[in-house]
């Protein structure tokens, strides 16, 4: 009897060994997926401020949502493949890989979904998106609110990276603590040309989630050139969640009677 106890205690020591050593094993080949570049110290710097970067593309799947008047706007995206759904009661949008579709039984909305389906997430998932691949970084002049210098980098893609690689994003922190303060953006989607009418977005507004400091709402400023001369609106986000689980892939494809958005 004792000898039976000895070896069954033998074995469950043995497989909880192996059990470890299995889960050791995937952490390490999980660390070794997430391939860093050597970013400018500053922009490291901002990074680890807001939960570091590594951990940031630990994560597999993001929602929020967009607070409206009329109902929220609840936006899924797969961090992985960058899939997105958005999903509202008027209307349901999505990217599949390859195609925007959107679902509506009315011509409710009328912007481009090509245009919009990632918009938010871009502003939103700051300044994580701004460590994506194939970015090119170079400083930037200082900008300057209400007495405050906030040193900054210019954001610059390669010429095969996404829909509007003519795109240039300015990231500002605070020199103090290295807390991301604002976002100047450019935007040449269907313009054909690059742009250089920068606009500005203010964040101060941030929360914990799973140890990323992501933003409470962010503000649009009236600018005039590199002037910021006062808040325009402001975006509030609910129901955060990031997770280090995949979302079904089924949910980011074009349903029954969807359309397809044109390039």
């Amino acid at each position: 009897m004792k000898k039976a106890s000895l070896l069954l205690l033998i074995v469950v020591l043995f497989a909880a060994c192996k059990e470890t050593k299995t889960t050791e094993k995937e952490v390490v080949e999980v660390e070794k997926e997430i391939q860093l570049p050597d970013y400018p110290q500053e922009i490291a710097a901002v990074f680890d401020k807001h939960g570091g970067i590594r951990n940031w593309k630990s994560m597999r799947s993001m929602s929020y949502e967009i607070v409206k008047p009329g109902g929220n706007e609840k936006q899924t995206i797969d961090l992985v493949s960058r899939n997105d759904l958005i999903e509202t009661e008027k209307y349901t949008m999505g990217f599949d890989g390859k195609d925007s579709w959107i679902k509506q039984d009315s011509a409710y909305y009328r912007g481009n979904p090509r245009f919009y389906h990632n918009l938010i997430f871009y502003f939103y998932a700051m300044p994580f998106v701004l460590g994506d691949d194939g970015i090119k970084y170079e400083k930037a002049e200082d900008l300057v609110y209400e007495g405050v210098n906030y040193p900054g980098f210019k954001i610059s893609y390669e010429s095969n990276i996404g829909d509007s690689p003519d795109d240039n994003y300015y990231i500002y922190y605070n020199a103090e603590d290295n807390t991301m303060a604002w976002l100047g953006y450019t935007v040449t989607y269907g313009r054909g040309e690059a742009n250089d009418n920068v606009h500005y977005i203010r964040y101060n507004d941030w929360k914990e989630f799973d140890g990323l400091v992501l933003p409470n709402s962010i503000t649009w400023f009236v600018n005039e050139g590199s002037k910021l001369v006062q808040p325009r609106n402001t975006v509030n986000f609910a129901n955060v969640t990031v997770s280090k689980e995949r979302p079904d892939a089924s949910i980011f494809a074009k349903p029954e009677g969807a359309v397809v958005a044109e390039k």
